[in-house]
């Protein structure tokens, strides 16, 4: 895809301005793609340069990220405030509508998960890569088992100052946190600039840590399980998926481990599985030709009836 494709685009929605990475028709079926962390809209390029011949694509940088607005307060990060983000700039694209799909990765599936509980009729489908439901989810994180002994970066980002430690040496600590367990050798020349453009922009770093800061979720320390009773309610019901949905999912992901999907078959209406044994938890850029072609496929079945 050229760069004249791909189009930048400021949106301004709920007070605060949105940057979004735009590419395909306007009038083509919308995907809005919803990125994580420590990404911003650029993570969705290769998935853009493969979607965009049939399908209007819509990648914002989400709050507190690169060139969209970065409230000060941790609580402006909670995961209401991020869906209701999501819900309006698919409201600014297509008024009254829905998007074909909401395709969310890390961070952004959280988000897109949220979005699909809250207002599943502004959405036909729901995609999500190597990202978590928050019921199986949080039960991982208060075991005390594998999930929380590799989550315990968490706390660590929580931590107050932790996005100077960061941003330290030209943003070796972001590069040494997420290289430890996994391949990050597709963050590289120009692109690892651009990354690095977006992590210093005034008051990202901070804005894109205070996410981990909001969120409820509790982290248990290896071997010290935390009682049912101190974790936060999450009603089963009211956290169901009822659009068709498609998890991708990159078997070497060390980050979330294969137990954070136990379980998600009975939170689903519709749920299909892809597994890539050559991908961890960056599967957009590992294996996008594989990724693009499994999206595609799920797309092209009948649309399921607005409801």
């Amino acid at each position: 895809m050229s760069d004249a494709q791909l189009r930048h685009e400021f949106v301004r929605v709920r007070d605060l301005i949105f940057r979004c990475l735009t590419a395909g028709p306007r009038d083509a079926p919308m995907i809005l793609m919803l990125h994580g962390f420590p990404e911003y809209s650029g993570a969705w390029e290769e998935m853009i340069a493969r979607l965009s011949d049939s399908f209007f694509c819509v990648a914002p940088d989400q709050r507190g990220y690169a060139g969209s607005s970065k409230p000060e307060a941790v609580e402006a990060y909670a995961g209401g405030k991020l869906a209701g983000d999501a819900l309006a700039i698919l409201e600014h694209f297509r008024p009254g509508g829905r998007a074909a799909a909401v395709f969310g990765h890390d961070w952004g599936a959280s988000v897109a998960y949220a979005l699909s509980f809250r207002a599943p009729e502004r959405m036909e489908r729901l995609i999500i890569a190597n990202g978590v439901h928050p019921i199986p989810f949080q039960r991982e994180l208060a075991r005390g088992g594998a999930q929380s002994e590799a989550s315990q970066y968490i706390e660590w980002l929580r931590a107050e100052g932790s996005e100077k430690r960061l941003a330290e040496d030209d943003f070796n600590g972001m590069l040494r946190l997420f290289s430890a367990k996994m391949d990050l050798s597709w963050l590289s020349g120009a692109r690892l600039q651009r990354y690095k453009t977006a992590w210093a922009a005034p008051g990202a770093l901070r804005g894109m840590v205070n996410w981990y800061r909001a969120t409820p979720l509790r982290v248990a320390r290896p071997g010290s399980p935390i009682p049912p009773e101190e974790l936060p309610a999450l009603p089963p019901e009211a956290l169901r998926v009822r659009v068709p949905h498609l998890l991708l999912w990159g078997l070497k992901d060390t980050a979330l481990l294969p137990e954070t999907r136990q379980g998600l078959d009975a939170l689903c209406d519709d749920l299909t599985v892809r597994e890539f044994a050559k991908a961890d938890h960056w599967i957009l850029h590992q294996t996008p030709d594989e990724v693009a072609e499994e999206v595609r496929a799920f797309l092209s079945r009948p649309a399921p009836a607005a409801g």
